[in-house]
């Protein structure tokens, strides 16, 4: 199926492919996965669509999106927003999702950790960020081998 502004390539229900490849709107490139990377974007956006569930039935208003506002990046990309080198995102396999502030983004966390738990499913990386600016988001990697469950907070 073609992606159209009409009718976006879905992911899951609530995610589509061109919210997990938003990119800097100078950017040269098309920042577009291979083959390989979608299978990976899929499994994240498995655990993005548990997330908003569990927050749409704890605090939310029945119907509340995750944003996302970064995910899979090609390599132009990643280097254009400052990205790690052997960043989560290069592969699909990370989401930066925005949230309103700090508190949101620590229930978001203790969400995601309580999805972990209850699946006996492992992540990768699970940070709670602030950018110089005071803005907040969380950064949440799964990969489908060898995750490390990281955890942190960086200010």
């Amino acid at each position: 199926m073609k992606e159209t502004n009409d009718n976006p390539t879905m992911l899951t229900d609530h995610f589509s492919l061109r919210e997990m490849c938003k990119a800097p709107a100078d950017l040269p490139v098309a920042n577009l996965p291979s083959g390989k990377y979608l299978e990976n974007l899929r499994r994240l956006c498995s655990w993005l669509e548990m997330l908003r569930s569990e927050w749409n039935q704890r605090y939310g208003e029945g119907d509340d999106p995750v944003i996302v506002n970064s995910g899979f990046r090609c390599q132009e990309a990643n280097h254009a927003v400052g990205g790690a080198p052997g960043s989560n995102h290069l592969t699909g396999c990370a989401a930066d999702i925005r949230v309103s502030g700090p508190e949101q983004a620590l229930r978001y966390a203790v969400i995601l950790l309580d999805i972990s738990d209850q699946s006996w499913e492992d992540f990768d990386e699970l940070y709670v960020q602030r950018s110089p600016r005071g803005i907040w988001w969380v950064h949440f990697a799964v990969k489908a081998a060898g995750n490390r469950r990281r955890i942190g907070l960086w200010t």
